[in-house]
C-alpha cells in the first residue's frame, strides 16, 4: 500500500465524500448499515484483490470470518492438506469434543488454523482454531494457551468475538494433546482485507472504527485482559458496519514462549502495531493496547503504519526511538484535532498516553460532536525525508538544486557521495547489529499464572488474609460499615469473586465488617420543644427518634417542652438505635391526697402546681377518717391541667344530741341525808337552787362532739 498514488478526484481509488448516518450508536455497530463498499472509495482496480487465505508470515493468527463473495475462493486442489486436517485417516470429518464437526479450513496463520465447523449439539455454525501441532509439542506453551483461552472465555461484550469453548484433541501423529478454542463464526471482513483492497476510508469513518476497537479493549482492560495484538487483522467489520476484535489472550500466551522477535514468523506481521515497552522486552499493561490502537488509527488514516522498515528490528528500533510524523502532514484532510488524538496514542512514555480505552474513546467522540479534544494540539514539524520517501510518489516535488554550484564542484560531489554513502550504510548495519544483540540478550517477560481465588467470605480478617496468601495472592483489607451482628469483624465481600481467575500475587481486596458507626446524642436537648429536639437529632443522623409524655413533669414546665432524653446527651449510639425524647404536655396527674389534712394538702399542691384545690366537709362515721381528705375530685391518677379545679372532702364527725339532767328521787339516799349542821334553806335564799352547767362527773365525758377522738389529729 505504501507506493500507491491518490487518484484524482473520478478516478478508481479516489476520497469520495459520505452521506450523514442515522441512528448512529456508541460502539459503530449502526453507523454501517449498508454495506461495507459504502463507506470507501472504489478499490484501486490496479491492484488483485487479496486471497481470504491468510498469509502465515505477516498476519500470525487468522481471523475466522466468511470469505468474502467478490474474493477468489482458496482452491481445494491446492491445498489439499486443508482436507486432510479437517478429516481423519478414513476421509470421515473430524469431530471435536464430541460435538464440533469441521467441515473445512478457512484460514492458516503462523501459530494456528481456523476451520468451519457445526456445533452438532446446538446446531449453529462455529469457528474452530486449532494450535499448530508443531508448537503444541511444547507442554509450557500448551498450558499457557489453555489459560489464556479460559480467561477470553470469560469476555462477553458486542465488540468481541466470542470464545465458546475450548479443548484438545490427540495427534495421532505425536500422542500429544493439541489445544483449540470454539469461537463465534463472524461473516465479514477484516481491516487487513479492506486496507489491502486499496480502500481509502474517511477520517470519520477511521474514528468511528477505532471507537468500536475501544469499547472492547475497555471492556476487556476492566476485566484484567490485556490484547497485546492489536492490528488490522484482528479486527473484523461484519456487514452491518459491526467492529469485532478477535484474538484476546491468545496474543499474550505467545509473548509468554521464549521466542525472540526473529525467530517467531507470526510477530513479523506485528512488528508494525508494537508498543515501545513491548520492543523493548518490559512488563506492559493497558496502555500497551491504547498504543497498538493507534498504530491501527494512523493505518487507517493514512493507509500506512506509522513506522516502516525492512525488518521487524528497524521497525522496532523506531517504535522506541523515532516520533511518527504527524497524519495531517501526509493528508491535508486531516485535521490537527485528529492529529492529537493519533499522536497521544502514539506517545513513547506509557504515562504521555491516554490512561484507558474510555479516555481515547471519550475524546474521539468529542471529536465527532465538534466539541474541544483534551489532546494537546500537537507542533508541526517538517516531514522528514524518510517519511517523505515513504509516502505515494505525488506527495513531494523533486528537490530543486543550484545549477552553478553543481557545476563548479561535480568531481568533488561525485567522490564524496560514494563515501558518504558507505558511513551510512555501515552506521545502520551497525545500528541493526546493536538492536539484534540486545533483543536477543534481553531479559524475558515475567511469565504471567492465573490462579483460582478462593472463597473467603464469613472468615474472620486474619483467617481470610492467610488463606488468600497461602493462595497465591496478596491481600488488601478495607473496613466497612456493616449490621451489628455475627459478621462483625469477618469478610463481607471480596473482589475478585470467588472461584475467579486472577493473576498470581495480584491483589485481593477484602472488605471486612467494622460493625455500624457510632454517633454522639447531642446536648442540650432538654429544655427545647419536642419538634426542635427530634430535627437535631435527625441531622446528627440518628434515624429512629420517639417521643413519649412524662410521667410526672415539673409544675413550671411548658406543654410540648422536652424533659429528658434516653439515652442521655453524650452517650455514642448506632444511627438506627432508639432514641427517646419524654416531653410535658401540660398535665400532671391528681396526687392521692387521701388521709392528709388540709394544711398538708395546701403545700404539696402548691409545689405540684396545682393552683385550685377546693376543701369541703363531710361526715364520716369513722373516728380515724376525722379530719383528714376521705374524697378527692377528680380521682387520684386523673391526668388534668394544673389549672384544673380539684376538690378534697374532709371527714368531720356526726354532731352529738344535746344532754338533759335526769329528775331528782323522792326518798334521798342516805348519803343524801343533810347532816345535821345544815338546815333546808328558806325558799328566799338563791344558794338553794340547783347549778345550770354539768358537773365534772359522768356527764363531761360525754359532753360535746369530738372528745375522745378528734382532739389529737390535725397534725398530720
Amino acid at each position: 500500500m505504501d507506493d500507491q498514488t491518490t487518484p484524482p478526484e473520478g478516478q478508481p481509488g479516489a476520497r469520495r465524500a459520505l452521506p450523514p448516518l442515522d441512528g448512529a450508536d456508541a460502539t459503530g455497530g449502526s453507523r454501517f448499515a449498508e454495506p461495507d463498499t459504502s463507506r470507501f472509495a472504489e478499490p484501486d482496480t490496479t491492484r488483485p484483490v487479496e486471497s481470504t487465505q491468510v498469509n502465515p508470515a505477516e498476519d500470525g493468527f487468522p481471523p475466522p470470518y466468511e470469505a468474502p463473495q467478490d474474493s477468489p475462493q482458496p482452491a481445494r486442489a491446492a491445498s489439499s492438506d486443508a482436507d486432510e486436517d479437517s478429516t481423519d485417516g478414513q476421509g470421515q470429518p473430524r469431530i471435536l469434543g464430541g460435538r464440533y464437526k469441521l467441515d473445512g479450513v478457512i484460514g492458516r496463520g503462523g501459530m494456528a488454523q481456523v476451520f468451519r465447523a457445526q456445533d452438532t449439539r446446538l446446531g449453529r455454525p462455529v469457528a474452530v482454531k486449532e494450535l499448530r501441532s508443531d508448537l503444541a509439542s511444547d507442554p509450557t506453551f500448551q498450558a499457557r494457551f489453555r489459560r489464556e483461552a479460559q480467561s477470553a472465555a470469560g469476555l462477553n461484550h458486542p465488540n468481541i468475538v466470542s470464545v465458546y469453548d475450548t479443548g484438545e484433541s490427540i495427534d495421532p501423529s505425536t500422542g500429544l494433546g493439541v489445544p483449540w478454542i470454539v469461537m463465534e463464526l463472524v461473516e465479514g471482513h477484516t481491516l487487513r482485507q479492506l486496507l489491502r483492497e486499496g480502500r481509502k476510508i474517511l477520517p470519520e469513518r477511521a474514528l468511528e472504527l477505532i471507537q468500536g476497537v475501544l469499547d472492547a479493549l475497555s471492556y476487556s482492560h476492566r476485566a484484567g485482559i490485556v490484547h497485546r495484538d492489536i492490528k488490522p487483522a484482528n479486527v473484523m467489520l461484519t456487514p452491518t458496519g459491526q467492529v469485532k476484535v478477535m484474538d484476546f489472550g491468545i496474543a499474550r500466551a505467545v509473548a509468554d514462549t521464549q521466542a525472540t522477535i526473529t525467530q517467531t514468523a507470526a510477530v513479523i506481521g506485528t512488528a508494525q502495531y508494537l508498543s515501545p515497552e513491548q520492543a523493548r522486552g518490559e512488563t506492559v499493561d493497558n496502555r500497551s493496547d491504547i498504543y497498538s490502537a493507534g498504530c491501527l488509527l494512523y493505518e487507517l488514516l493514512i493507509n500506512r503504519p506509522p513506522f516502516q522498515g525492512d525488518s521487524p528490528l528497524s521497525v522496532a528500533y523506531q517504535h522506541v526511538r523515532e516520533d511518527p510524523v504527524a497524519p495531517s502532514q501526509l493528508d491535508d484532510v486531516i485535521t490537527p484535532d485528529i492529529d492529537a488524538i493519533t499522536l497521544k496514542a502514539l506517545a513513547k512514555d506509557p504515562a504521555d498516553r491516554y490512561q484507558d480505552a474510555r479516555e481515547m474513546r471519550d475524546d474521539i467522540s468529542r471529536l465527532l460532536q465538534g466539541q474541544e479534544v483534551t489532546a494537546p494540539l500537537p507542533v508541526t514539524t517538517p516531514v522528514p525525508v524518510a517519511a517523505a520517501a515513504a509516502t505515494p510518489p505525488d506527495a513531494t516535488e523533486s528537490a530543486d538544486f543550484d545549477d552553478e554550484e553543481d557545476e563548479e564542484e561535480p568531481e568533488k560531489k561525485r567522490r564524496a557521495l560514494p563515501i558518504f554513502m558507505v558511513v551510512l550504510a555501515v552506521l545502520a548495519v551497525g545500528g541493526l547489529i546493536a538492536t539484534s544483540l540486545w533483543f536477543m540478550n534481553r531479559p524475558e517477560e515475567p511469565e504471567v499464572v492465573m490462579l483460582p481465588v478462593p472463597r473467603v467470605l464469613g472468615e474472620s480478617q486474619t483467617s481470610a488474609e492467610n488463606t488468600i496468601r497461602n493462595a497465591g495472592f496478596e491481600p488488601k483489607t478495607v473496613e466497612e460499615a456493616g449490621p451489628d451482628d455475627t459478621t462483625v469483624g469477618s469478610v463481607i465481600k471480596q473482589n475478585p469473586g470467588d472461584g475467579q481467575q486472577a493473576e498470581e500475587g495480584s491483589v485481593v481486596t477484602l472488605t471486612v465488617n467494622r460493625g455500624p458507626d457510632k454517633i454522639t446524642i447531642p446536648e442540650g436537648l432538654v429544655g427545647l420543644s419536642r419538634s426542635e429536639a427530634e430535627e437535631r437529632l435527625r441531622d446528627a443522623g440518628f434515624t429512629n427518634v420517639q417521643a413519649r409524655e412524662s410521667a410526672d413533669e415539673p409544675s413550671d414546665s411548658e406543654p410540648d417542652e422536652v424533659l429528658a432524653v434516653h439515652p442521655g446527651s453524650g452517650e455514642s449510639v448506632v444511627p438506627d438505635a432508639e432514641v427517646t425524647l419524654e416531653y410535658a404536655i401540660g398535665k400532671s396527674p391528681v396526687p392521692d391526697w387521701m388521709g392528709w389534712n388540709r394544711e398538708s394538702i395546701e403545700e404539696d399542691a402548691q409545689q405540684r402546681g396545682f393552683t385550685n384545690v377546693q376543701f369541703t366537709e363531710q361526715v364520716v362515721t369513722n373516728d380515724a377518717d376525722v379530719g383528714v381528705a376521705v374524697y378527692s375530685d377528680p380521682e387520684p391518677g386523673t391526668m388534668v391541667e394544673r389549672g384544673t379545679t380539684i376538690t378534697i372532702s374532709i371527714g368531720k364527725a356526726a354532731p352529738q344530741p344535746e344532754q338533759t339532767a335526769p329528775p331528782s328521787s323522792a326518798s334521798p339516799s342516805p348519803s343524801q341525808t343533810p347532816s345535821p349542821s345544815q338546815s333546808a334553806p328558806s325558799d328566799g335564799d338563791p344558794s338553794s337552787k340547783p347549778s345550770s352547767k354539768p358537773n365534772g362527773g359522768a356527764g363531761n365525758s360525754n359532753a360535746g362532739p369530738g372528745n375522745n377522738n378528734g382532739n389529737s389529729r390535725g397534725g398530720r
